[in-house]
This record gives structure tokens, C-alpha cells and sequence, in this order.
């Protein structure tokens, strides 16, 4: 049994503790905090921290939450366990980098951050990016990443001093701006790696989906992996708050196999295990499908010139 240490949590767009409402009551055990748990992509279990809204800006947050060095050991022994879904989801995220052609961005270097085993990384090469780096906090993950991109991903939580200022053309979040336990700053981090002009490519879950508003606390999305939920506006005015120009904020199409969906349906336990052998047996689970699943994506740009400058989190 594990002494997760709960800790009160702040607004990262307003910085203030407290002024919110509770959304969801917590409803998680000791037991929550294991390695399994804290994988990604796991089948959904409906345990959450107490989740509340900022009556400021909106912004959802798990209030309180597990110390931060209790998750990241957790995740740090996570396992990879989505191989199955990876060329959908490079497709996916993708399709998303592409977009920054349209701005104009610099194709020298990338960094994800949370890359899993790399495999957005082979397709950032596909599109022209000569230098690719990622940062995950999973070995078993790096471990199971091609040769060639092994080298190219540091083991580490996102953190200050991991690269030199100015660093990268593009930085990319791909279902993490949930996971970090103190967005405002990443994103004060992200600013600083990132060269002038350059772009930050984030995609993650909309709590303002059909799908959240529809399934409130028996959405997949409301969950003890995720500290913090976004909708477009939270999002903007995150990026906003320290010094980005938001270009885009839409939803995104999501490529997934049958199964993966099915997967997230909230259905009992039993009835759910039956559907996914179904699925699996019928070969029905491999079929994809391209469809808006209840996320959101956002492409930012630091400023070239002296506007550029970044707005700390007491501005």
C-alpha cells in the first residue's frame, strides 16, 4: 500500500489555490498508485482524484493530487503496451504536424516530449525534420524503439535544464499537457527551448466534448492519470498567458482500430470483456476508423521579436 501524499493544487492560467467548484468527488484507493495504473492507454478503470473547475478561467483540475515524484516513478516504471495502435496514431499526429507547413515553420529540429518509443519521431523524419529528439519517462518504452531512434530520446520527466535555450524549431504534446502535474511550467520550459518563431504543437482531451459533457464523471477522460483537463478556450489562454501566438484551436479526427474504441465505451466490466473477444476473435477490433474522439489540438508560435518576451505566471 502506498502513502501517495496528497498535495493541494493551483489554477495554472490564474495561479490561485482554492476559488473552485468540485465537479467529481475522489473515489480511488491506495491501490491506484502502481506502475499498471499508470501506464498509458490502459483499459479505463473510472478512478479519479476529486476533480474541480477554477472559478476564474474554467480550467478543470484534480485537486488534490499524489506528490509529483510518487507519479513520476510510477510512470518512470510504466510499461508500452499500445504497439498495436501506433501506426494510427503517427498517422494521426501526423496529419496535425503537417499543418505547420502552412505557417511556415523550420524543419531543423523537434522534440516530443513524452514520445513513448519514438514512433511520431520516424514520422517527423518522414516529413523533412533533420533533427528529432524526445524525452519519456518510460525505459521499457525507449527500450522497444527502433535503433536508429533510441539514441535520439532522453529517459526523464519534462523538466528545466534537459536542453540548452533555444533548442528546437518545434516542440510537440501529444496526450500530455493531462499527465503534468504543473503545466504552467512546461509551457514556461517550452518557451524557452523553443528558437524564436518557433512552434508548439499540442493535442489533447476536450472536457467540453459531446462525449465528456455527455458522460460527465463515467468519461474516460475524468481519470487519475490526468491533473489537469482543457477545453479550446483553458487552452488558448494557457498558451497565451506565457508570451504564444494560438494560430489554430479545433478538434481533432482521431485514427483508431474498433477495439481501442470499444475499449473506452463505459459499459460493465463483464459485458465489456465479452465485446472485446468478440471484437478480437472477429478480427472486427483491427478495423479502423477515423472519427472526432472527444480531443482537441492547438498549434502556437513563439513570437520572432522583442514581443516575444515571456509573461511569467503572476502577469
Amino acid at each position: 500500500m502506498t502513502d501517495a501524499g496528497l498535495h493541494a493544487t493551483c489554477c495554472a492560467i490564474c495561479g490561485t489555490e482554492g476559488n473552485a467548484t468540485e465537479l467529481y468527488a475522489a473515489n480511488f484507493g491506495p491501490e491506484a498508485f502502481s506502475p499498471e495504473v499508470f501506464s498509458a492507454r490502459r483499459l479505463p478503470d473510472r478512478i479519479h482524484y476529486r476533480m474541480v473547475r477554477c472559478n476564474g478561467c474554467g480550467l478543470v483540475r484534480s485537486d488534490p493530487v499524489a506528490d509529483p515524484a510518487l507519479a513520476a516513478r510510477l510512470y518512470g516504471q510504466s510499461s508500452f503496451d499500445y504497439s498495436h495502435e501506433v501506426d494510427s496514431l503517427a498517422r494521426t499526429y501526423g496529419s496535425y504536424l503537417a499543418r505547420l507547413d502552412r505557417y511556415g515553420a523550420a524543419k531543423g529540429s523537434i522534440l516530443e516530449i513524452g514520445c513513448g518509443n519514438g514512433f511520431f519521431l520516424a514520422q517527423a523524419r518522414a516529413q523533412g525534420y533533420r533533427d528529432v529528439r524526445g524525452v519519456e519517462p518510460s525505459a521499457r518504452a525507449i527500450e522497444s524503439a527502433p535503433g536508429d531512434i533510441r539514441g535520439c530520446i532522453v529517459c526523464a520527466m519534462m523538466g528545466p535544464g534537459l536542453f540548452a535555450e533555444a533548442s528546437f524549431d518545434a516542440i510537440c504534446l501529444f496526450q500530455v499537457l493531462d499527465h503534468l502535474f504543473d503545466p504552467a511550467a512546461a509551457m514556461e520550459t517550452c518557451y524557452q527551448w523553443l528558437k524564436p518563431g518557433g512552434f508548439v504543437l499540442a493535442l489533447n482531451h476536450n472536457v467540453e466534448a459531446l462525449s465528456a459533457r455527455l458522460l460527465k464523471a463515467r468519461s474516460p477522460i475524468v481519470d487519475i492519470e490526468h491533473t489537469y483537463l482543457y477545453s479550446p478556450a483553458s487552452m488558448r489562454r494557457l498558451l497565451s498567458k506565457f508570451g504564444f501566438d494560438v494560430k489554430e484551436i479545433g478538434s481533432v479526427r482521431n485514427l483508431y482500430s474498433a477495439g481501442y474504441v470499444a475499449r473506452l465505451v463505459p459499459l460493465p466490466a463483464p459485458l465489456k470483456k465479452a465485446l472485446l473477444a468478440t471484437l478480437d476473435g472477429t478480427g472486427v477490433g483491427r478495423w479502423r476508423v477515423k472519427i472526432p474522439l472527444g480531443n482537441l489540438y492547438a498549434i502556437a508560435q513563439k513570437p520572432a521579436g522583442p514581443a516575444g518576451r515571456m509573461r511569467g505566471p503572476a502577469d
